[in-house]
């Protein structure tokens, strides 16, 4: 009997670690792709790739947000970017799991830019980065909100001259503008250290 104790223990100690394992990777795999394109970010004339992929295993559906670029002489990619925090959750905690006319933000790459499209009810976002000594950096903003049946609100940002203008526009020629201020620039900030609720306070 004595016998039989350490032996049951070490069976225990095994299935536990096993169960965390399992749990880890579970945890861990990003297994379902959503959206991947390509494009030449680094200017080197070969193909760059960004992949955002999500966890179906995972209650709450978080997003991984990746970015690789081509290497000199060889054909493999190298991976300079991997965060989970740069878009939100398909149903966060925060939210009671619940779905909040969610959309995945789209992404494509454009005259060797990085540009990500969000829409939170009816706001409508663009993040442009581009690449340089090795990070993306964030460098406009842009953003449009319905206001009326003909109005709009529109917001754009150059973090690169400090410049913010928010205005109004409908059918006629003119703007109607409520902001139009410049501030010296500052640090821009890189894609690895957002998260999608430091895209929403600009």
């Amino acid at each position: 009997m004595r016998k039989l104790i350490p032996l049951i223990f070490i069976i225990l100690i095994v299935g536990k670690s096993q169960f965390f394992a399992q749990s880890t990777k579970s945890k861990d795999a990003f297994n379902e792709i959503v959206n991947d394109v390509e494009g030449d970010l680094n200017k080197d004339n070969l193909p760059d790739k960004i992949i955002a992929a999500t966890n179906n295993t995972d209650e709450i559906r978080p997003f991984r947000f990746q970015i690789f670029i081509s290497r000199p002489n060889t054909k493999k990619l190298k991976l300079v970017v991997s965060t989970t925090k740069l878009f939100e959750s398909q149903y966060p905690y925060e939210k009671g799991r619940e779905e909040r006319n969610f959309r995945i933000p789209d992404f494509f790459i454009e005259n060797g830019k990085l540009t990500i499209l969000t829409d939170v009810k009816e706001l409508h976002s663009r993040y442009i980065f581009r690449f340089k000594d090795g990070n993306f950096e964030l460098t406009n903003i842009s953003r449009v909100i319905r206001v009326g049946n003909e109005t709009t609100t529109q917001t754009e940002i150059n973090l690169l001259s400090g410049s913010k203008e928010v205005y109004d526009e409908d059918f006629s020629p003119g703007r109607k503008y409520k902001i139009k201020q410049k501030t010296k620039p500052k640090t821009l900030p890189k894609i690895q250290d957002l998260t999608f609720s430091d895209l929403e306070r600009y």
